[in-house]
């Protein structure tokens, strides 16, 4: 121990080691920490074995007596038992059902090969003889309990019948006709396995095997007899009737399984054929025939629809038994109707379902019903489509055609691009007919609103394809689209807004909220109006196309809806005042170009009359009230502004004028205390306005480019400090002054004259003066650079011919005494200019 260390010293001393070492210390703790456990789990399996050995019956002498009397010593753990792979129960169905495969196999050898060796006797003792066996071996072993070996052997016994008829027909009845024979042989096996099955009830094989084997006779019989398609198809629906009567009504679920897919299957098989029969027939007689069918697959599905213990499941069986009547019925209607009417035939089929409502169906079966007319319904909808789209998108050709001469009737107009569709002269009727139906059908209820502007919507499309439908003349079907305009605006202008309770009705049950204050009233535009806004702009666009085919159409259009626009602008508000005001102001921009080609005038000259719009948008945004109808047309008034800038392009001493008058313009909008921000774009065009008149002019001298902007620039500072004295002068006057100086300056240093230089010099002399007088920093440091700059400027010649004259070693020895002399009163000099930045920093 160290002197001076005492033991109480050392007692107490907390020896703390590095952090490697004290890691290393705590894995190696861990370590020992996961062994010990794992040695006291081992134990713990080690003792639950011995618990259980000694629990369970051990002989007098033996391992498991010893280890009882022997003391209990530290033993590695016993490896935990493997558990089996399989079950007892599925090791015992593999052998039986492999055993009963086994068997069958060499039953159908026995009968296919060494049925020869034997005589009849011998072959009726066989057969009958293993086939007795085998039918009778369930009994005793039900008896005794063996349900699985009682399964094979009557599946072997199954397979032995149908091995026995078999046997039958090739030895004793070898010249009837093998498709009779077969239909004959499944009808009995059915029937006989049926009643086998319900002798013993306790087997699950022999019902299902007996309707499968159900499937067949009848469909056998019928080919077996050369039915034609009709008889075949009768057959397989009256197979799927029997399967969905048993499928509905047997207890027993194997069956119904079995019976339900054999009715899904034989009814799909006779829902096509049938179809197909309809669809081919070539007359009343073949149609009725296949109607006949299909109404009796209606019937099986209606009939399931019924009786069908889910709702989801009878919905869907009523979907589909809705969907084969209108196919039925609208086949019939099909054979006796032009082609052009095929639809429109399935379609009143597909309407007449909708009749089941008040019925006394279920509510399940009466929703599959609606659902099948809604489908009818779409898909004739769907059929329209095509029609519709042609007529929109057809008239697009006329962008290239302008006023190249009136068509000769309206479909001719618009079939400029695309073909006409054939058959669909009755599309405007289907339409009108599923709108008539939304109508009468949501007279109330939460789905009335949108269920109105659906209808509202095909009955828009309706008229607007009736006029090239009919082929009314080229002016008769504009007129036609012109009123569908003004109706359909009409309908948005005055159709009622959406109000919170529109959704659906409110229970009488439960009162209304007490209401503290008045509620002002909603003006939500409802999906009615805003409906019938969009459909109002689509079909003035469609109106605007067509009449690109001649002058006096398109400018009589673009007159009328210009006025019909703005007459709905004025009288209504919010929303509907917006978009037509904004409406009516593009179609009186087209309007004006029209108008300036008509008359010949050149795109500039269009111009000045397309700013006739900017115009009247800014007075109209100065007298709303509405800040988005405000919007709507401030921003419609700078669109067609550019658009006047655009023509005017191409003419620098026009477009120089058309920027001026924007800027006028934009000046009186920014007057408004709340478009005050539009003044920097006035400004920002008047100088563009100038720019563009000096560059006509072909004016050279940057001085005429940036004193435009110099002059009101400074004004506007002068304004502002007048306003705020506390605004720096940098931000006042340092943009006007930049703007002009730095130019002038650049300008100047290429100049080999002199009144740039002295007009400069004279100007920063001013404002350098100004800026002492006023003590104004910005007007005081730009002035005088630019005063310094020239003036270096003016005197360069005069500096290079003295250098020229000095010999090279005075300027070194001149800048060496400079930084002597400099060194020298190093401290008189920081302070003097301290005190320069202190004036300076008092200026403004």
């Amino acid at each position: 121990m160290p002197y001076g260390v005492t033991r109480t010293t050392l007692r107490s001393m907390t020896n703390i080691p590095p952090p490697a070492e004290e890691l290393r210390i705590l894995d190696h703790e861990l370590r020992q920490l996961d062994a010990r456990r794992a040695q006291l789990l081992a134990r713990r399996s080690w003792l639950l074995g011995v618990i259980r050995s000694a629990e369970a019956p051990a002989p007098a002498w033996g391992p498991a007596r010893a280890s009882a009397q022997t003391p209990a010593v530290w033993a590695a753990p016993a490896p935990h038992p493997r558990r089996p792979e399989a079950t007892a129960p599925g090791v015992q169905n593999v052998l039986l059902v492999l055993g009963g495969v086994l068997l069958t196999v060499a039953a159908i050898a026995f009968t296919l090969v060494s049925w020869g060796h034997l005589g009849i006797a011998g072959r009726a003792a066989v057969l009958g003889a293993v086939t007795f066996a085998a039918l009778a071996a369930p009994v005793p072993l039900l008896k005794r309990g063996l349900r699985s070996t009682a399964e094979s052997a009557a599946g072997l016994g199954l397979v032995l019948t149908v091995l026995d008829a078999y046997a039958l027909h090739e030895v004793a009845l070898p010249e009837v006709d093998g498709t009779g024979y077969a239909a004959a042989a499944t009808a009995l096996l059915a029937v006989l396995w049926a009643a086998y099955g319900r002798s013993l009830g306790a087997l699950r094989l022999p019902l299902p095997a007996a309707m499968a084997t159900a499937q067949l006779p009848l469909l056998l019989w019928m080919v077996a007899v050369d039915a034609g398609h009709h008889t075949i198809t009768a057959a397989l629906l009256v197979t799927a009737a029997f399967d969905t009567v048993v499928a509905l009504s047997v207890p027993v679920r194997s069956v119904r399984v079995v019976a339900t897919v054999g009715a899904y299957g034989t009814g799909a098989w006779g829902v096509l054929a049938a179809g197909w029969l309809s669809w081919e027939a070539t007359g009343p007689s073949a149609a009725t025939r296949a109607a006949a069918l299909l109404a009796l697959a209606a019937a099986i599905a209606l009939g399931a629809a019924w009786r069908a213990p889910a709702a989801q499941a009878a919905s869907g069986l009523a979907l589909t038994g809705g969907l084969i009547t209108v196919a039925a019925a609208g086949g019939v209607l099909r054979s006796v109707l032009p082609d052009a009417w095929t639809v429109p035939g399935h379609l009143l089929c597909g309407v007449a379902l909708l009749a089941v409502r008040g019925t006394w169906l279920s509510e399940s079966v009466r929703r599959g019903l609606r659902w099948s007319s809604a489908s009818v319904q779409a898909l004739a909808v769907a059929w329209a489509l095509p029609l519709v789209t042609v007529v929109l998108v057809g008239p697009v050709g006329w962008a290239e055609r302008v006023w190249s001469g009136a068509p000769s009737d309206a479909r001719d107009a618009v079939t400029v691009s695309t073909p006409w569709p054939s058959n669909t002269e009755t599309a405007p009727l289907v339409l009108a007919a599923v709108a008539a139906v939304l109508v009468l059908t949501f007279r109330g209820g939460p789905h009335r609103s949108a269920a109105l502007s659906g209808a509202l919507g095909l009955a828009w499309a309706a008229v607007l394809v009736l006029p090239a439908t009919l082929e009314l003349p080229y002016l008769a079907g504009l007129l036609m689209l012109g009123v569908t305009t003004a109706a359909t605006l009409t309908a948005a202008a005055y159709s009622r807004h959406a109000h919170p309770t529109d959704d659906g009705p409110t229970s009488p049950a439960e009162p209304p909220a007490p209401t503290s204050a008045p509620t002002q009233p909603n003006t939500r535009p409802s999906p009615i109006t805003l409906t019938a806004l969009g459909l109002a702009l689509l079909t003035s666009l469609h109106l605007v196309v067509l009449s690109l085919a001649a002058e006096g159409a398109t400018l009589a259009v673009l007159g009328s809806l210009t006025a019909l626009f703005a007459a709905v602008a004025v009288r209504q508000k919010h929303e509907i005042r917006a978009v037509s005001a904004a409406a009516s102001l593009a179609y009186a921009t087209a309007l004006a170009c029209a108008t300036g080609a008509s008359l010949d005038w050149q795109p500039h000259h269009i111009a000045l009359l397309v700013l006739v719009v900017p115009a009247t948008a800014a007075l109209l945004a100065a007298r709303l009230k509405d800040s988005t109808s405000t919007l709507s047309v401030e921003i419609t008034g700078a669109v067609a502004a550019l658009l006047a800038i655009d023509l005017a392009a191409m003419e620098p001493p026009v477009l120089a004028l058309v920027l001026a008058l924007c800027g006028v313009i934009a000046a009186g909008t920014a007057v408004r205390p709340d478009r005050r921000q539009v003044g920097y774009a006035a400004a920002a065009l008047f100088v563009l306005a100038t720019w563009v008149r000096l560059a006509s002019w072909e004016v050279g001298s940057p001085e005429a480019y940036t004193l435009p902007v110099t002059v009101p620039a400074l004004v506007v500072g002068f304004v502002r400090r007048r306003r705020d004295p506390g605004t720096s002068s940098w931000t006042a006057y340092g943009p006007g002054l930049s703007v002009t100086l730095l130019p002038s300056l650049l300008a100047a240093w290429g100049d080999l004259d002199w009144p740039r230089p002295l007009l400069l010099g004279t100007a920063a002399l001013l404002v350098t003066l100004v800026g002492a007088r006023q003590r104004l920093q910005a007007l005081l440091v730009l002035g005088g650079g630019t005063l310094a700059l020239v003036a270096l400027h003016e005197l360069a010649p005069y500096i290079a011919q003295a250098m020229g004259a000095v010999p090279r070693w005075v300027p070194p020895a001149l800048a060496g005494l400079l930084l002597l002399a400099l060194g020298a009163t190093y401290e008189q000099r920081l302070r003097d200019a301290r005190r320069v930045r202190e004036v300076l920093g008092r200026m403004h």
